[in-house]
């Protein structure tokens, strides 16, 4: 399943915060390779750089210093319209909050990254249908957030991270605003998009959501501890 070909490959990334007289390292010196195919979860506990190395994944944030490679290009030091421009393409991204506009229905929600890409009107409305058929809401195509339980909404959310075949798929604690019954549906349907092909990394603080990942990646202090592979 995993081709050995890097989607993400971090060189020596620091990311260094000033706030007037203070400064703060988050990162400090990450190197980190993910294959096209494999399933990461990143785990820390808080104030670790969790959150600064998702921003980073996922090109919301350059690093202060080293490299950034995502899918053979590097977007260390692109400026805010390039950046835009590579997450429309190449990320599509899963939050805990789902982030859906409540007056759109579930196929215009996500339909919106083809919108930004420019894709025609009647070929946005198929490809987002389509996307909201393979997680399993084909008959709630017209439904607004609000008519749509929590379980759902998150189903819309990976169809609108879907859409755009992207590179990576980043989800950020994507089951952590879900009842237990609606978390376990999610992961599940996170491990088929996995067995499908897809790249995941998976941020989360959850040990057991951690351990359906291919691999754990913990980070501490803003560096790596040592990876850990589940036993087969």
């Amino acid at each position: 399943m995993v081709d050995q070909t890097p989607v993400i490959e971090l060189d020596n990334v620091t990311k260094v915060y000033r706030t007037g007289a203070f400064t703060v390292a988050a990162l400090r010196g990450i190197s980190l390779s993910i294959n096209n195919g494999e399933y990461v979860a990143v785990m820390g506990p808080s104030g670790s750089g969790k959150s600064t190395l998702m921003h980073i994944l996922g090109c919301l944030d350059v690093p202060s210093a080293g490299t950034y490679w995502l899918a053979g290009e590097d977007v260390s030091h692109m400026d805010e319209l390039a950046l835009a421009s590579v997450r429309n393409r190449r990320i599509g991204f899963i939050f805990q909050q789902f982030n859906l506009l409540p007056s759109l229905t579930a196929w215009r929600n996500v339909e919106m990254p083809l919108s930004y890409a420019g894709v025609g009107r009647t070929e946005r409305r198929e490809r987002a249908i389509e996307a909201l058929e393979r997680v399993g809401l084909g008959d709630r195509v017209q439904h607004r957030p609000g008519e749509l339980s929590g379980g759902q909404q998150q189903r819309v959310a990976i169809a609108r991270a879907l859409v755009s075949d992207p590179d990576l798929i980043l989800a950020d604690e994507p089951t952590g605003a879900l009842d237990s019954k609606s978390a376990d549906d999610i992961m599940a349907l996170l491990d088929e998009l996995y067995a499908a092909g897809r790249t995941l990394v998976l941020i989360t603080h959850d040990a057991d959501v951690a351990g359906v990942a291919q691999r754990t990646i913990r980070i501490r202090d803003g560096l790596l501890a040592p990876v850990s592979v589940p036993a087969s």
